[in-house]
């Protein structure tokens, strides 16, 4: 690409907003003052060579200089705070509230090279300059720079073939020992390849190896499943999930770890708030997938994926409503109730979509949401001692209403006198 279209594309507000723009060459002009070269790497580069926009694309800015010292003076001249990674020499610039601005936060690179100590492990780096910083990158196009400051503007610098795997469509590793370098990479190959359409390059699935697997295997929990969060997160997650099971890494992470049932894409797309119920793209995605396993099994997985205490119960749950459900037909609605409102209602949520059991369906729009109008103020007005018995009756009320027996408040009345004589 040469200079004068990359700053067409730069200019051009369908691909990247006009104030995105200004903040980056702020950022540039900052850099320039401390005689630092400046450029911004990594996806938005892709994307922008792409024709796609870069709204919402993470700010990668890579100094061959003091990523820290442009930092500090960042935060100086336009505010925010800074957090601070003095290993790396990097730092996340948190944008001031007043910019309004997305990202709200800046990524701040000093350029470098990296080593692997072992196979798996997080990198040794040393300062260096951006044609290094490139080399240790995944694949190609993911390996481009943009120069953003002064006379520079627009220069794009791809000693790698970013830009012809991009005509090409293609995904290729930068050298034989990637994936053993950092498995990781497994999982943003297969993303990259799902998102865009992409071929991934037969010498490069071949790394994806035993050696490469056994590596993958002895990676933690979190990291394996941030990797899984992302696919998750795009449109194209379901195509992803199962190429990594043909690649043999699901049950590289763990034997029990199932493929991912296509079937449920639609509704993984739809994952919003429904029937009053906030349903995040993430969890509804993991209890899709491991909704059929026995609860054991999930808890075995949730363990080995280190998922937070909440998700593991709206998992678990739904695995639980799931198994459960055949035992639960012909029940009353006061009883289905009873049983539901000790699950999650996102865990609800996702068993109706899946089975379309029109009791939970009821359950979410209508019977979690009935309460008889007697309170326990009414019955301690009516001379009742304090106790469980308030539970009984209240519960016994609501029961009422959910079958059907009381349909007014007079008979909740008539039956309240009945209760309140036995």
């Amino acid at each position: 690409m040469k200079k004068d279209e990359a700053l067409r594309l730069l200019h051009d507000p369908n691909l990247i907003r006009p104030q995105s723009l200004i903040l980056l060459s702020n950022i540039a002009d900052l850099a320039a003052s401390l005689k630092v070269p400046c450029y911004i790497v990594g996806g938005f580069v892709r994307d922008l060579i792409l024709k796609r926009p870069v709204h919402d694309a993470d700010y990668d800015i890579v100094v061959e200089g003091d990523a820290l010292t442009l930092g500090h003076a960042l935060v100086k001249t336009y505010g925010g705070h800074l957090t601070e990674h003095p290993k790396f020499r990097t730092a996340i610039w948190h944008l001031p509230s007043t910019f309004n601005f997305q990202p709200s936060t800046i990524d701040l690179i000093t350029a470098r090279k990296e080593s692997y100590e072992t196979p798996g492990a997080l990198p040794t780096v040393e300062p260096s300059v951006i044609a290094d910083d490139l080399r240790r990158r995944d694949f190609p196009v993911n390996a481009m720079a943009l120069r953003l400051d002064g006379e520079h503007l627009g220069e794009l610098l791809d000693p790698l073939g970013g830009q012809a795997d991009l005509e090409k469509k293609t995904l290729r590793v930068l050298h034989p020992r990637s994936f053993i370098d950092d498995p990781t990479r497994i999982f943003r190959a297969v993303r990259y390849a799902a998102r865009y359409g992409f071929n991934i390059e037969a010498q490069t699935l071949d790394l994806v190896n035993e050696e490469a697997l056994k590596i993958l295997h002895s990676l933690s929990g979190e990291r394996l499943r941030h990797e899984l969060d992302l696919i998750l997160d795009e449109e194209s997650a379901p195509q992803a999930l199962t190429h990594l099971a043909d690649l043999g890494v699901l049950t590289a992470i763990h034997p029990k770890l199932p493929a991912f049932d296509s079937s449920c894409a639609d509704w993984l797309d739809d994952a919003n708030e429904r029937l009053g119920v906030q349903a995040d793209r993430r969890t509804m995605g993991y209890m899709f997938w491991f909704m059929e396993l026995s609860e054991a099994d999930v808890i075995l997985l949730a363990n080995r994926l280190n998922f937070t205490n909440e998700l593991t119960l709206d998992v678990w749950s739904a695995a639980q409503l799931f198994n459960g459900l055949p035992h639960l037909t012909n029940m009353k609605p006061s009883e289905w109730t009873y049983t539901l409102e000790k699950l999650s209602p996102i865990s609800i949520y996702a068993v109706y979509l899946t089975t379309q059991e029109n009791a939970l369906l009821r359950y979410l729009s209508f019977w979690r949401h009935v309460k008889p109008h007697v309170s326990g103020a009414d019955l301690k007005s009516r001379g009742l001692p304090p106790g469980p018995r308030y539970g009984e009756i209240l519960s016994r009320l609501r029961s009422a209403w959910l079958d059907g027996e009381a349909s007014s408040k007079e008979d909740e009345a008539a039956l309240l006198e009945r209760l309140l004589k036995e």
